[in-house]
């Protein structure tokens, strides 16, 4: 059984959502400091630490967006002309 914390177990710890413990993770300027504060205390008692495997899924997922991105931006530059 794996006992790892997730980031869910984090943010359920905090009471905030998901995306403000990945924003404290990410050191996002956009979180009220009391806030950090409980999660980074939270993330230090259990442990916590990313998944290294997650983190690639997600950089994965934003490069391929954004190819796709630039290409429908092309497709569109050239059907203007």
């Amino acid at each position: 059984m794996n006992n790892k914390p997730t980031i869910k177990d984090i943010a359920a710890a905090a009471g905030v959502s998901t995306q403000t413990v990945s924003r404290v993770l990410n050191n996002r300027p956009d979180v009220a400091s009391k806030t950090r504060k409980r999660i980074m205390k939270i993330i230090a008692e259990k442990n916590y630490s990313p998944s290294e495997s997650a983190r690639n899924l997600v950089r994965r997922r934003i490069k391929r967006t954004h190819s796709i991105s630039e290409q429908a931006q092309k497709d569109d530059i050239d059907n203007d002309h």
